[in-house]
């Protein structure tokens, strides 16, 4: 399919081009940093930063997360997450 934007700078304030189901893990970083992160199904989603710093959030399907978690870690998390990249 032609894409006219193609050729377009990709940053932080454009649309995402691609995305990942979330595998929540208590040892991994997510495979590539999101620009944010969408909510599937209502929960808790539980996110470190790139600080290290890790925080639980209470998320409602349809929320759109504008963070750029490093981790979502697997304790916690009961919200099935997709990441926008």
């Amino acid at each position: 399919m032609p894409d006219p934007f193609e050729t377009d700078y990709v940053n932080l304030t454009s649309p995402a081009v691609s995305q990942y189901a979330i595998l929540p893990s208590d040892t991994e970083d997510l495979p590539v940093r999101p620009r944010a992160i969408y909510v599937n199904t209502s929960g808790t989603a539980v996110l470190k930063d790139s600080a290290g710093e890790v925080v639980s959030y209470e998320v409602g399907a349809g929320a759109i997360l504008s963070f750029r978690a490093d981790r979502v870690l697997a304790t916690g998390t009961t919200a099935q997450l997709i990441a926008w990249y």
